[in-house]
């Protein structure tokens, strides 16, 4: 039975946490900022864990877990 390949992009940007569950960074905090207002930038600051729908997505998706 040969090995399952990760999804690169899942590796660069998922993290488990230590109860298992996921982080991630927020979306729209890279480029043309000027746009968006201070209330949306401080909202987006650090990172969020994932929704529970979504978490049973990304852990398909690395089948031997995140590091």
């Amino acid at each position: 039975m040969p090995k399952l390949k990760t999804k690169s992009g899942v590796k660069k940007r998922f993290k488990l946490t230590a109860t298992g569950k996921i982080k991630h960074g927020v979306a729209g905090k890279r480029h043309r900022l000027i746009s968006h207002n201070g209330k949306y930038i401080r909202q987006n600051r650090g990172t969020f864990v994932l929704s529970e729908a979504d978490t049973k997505t990304v852990k398909a998706w690395a089948p031997y877990g995140l590091k």
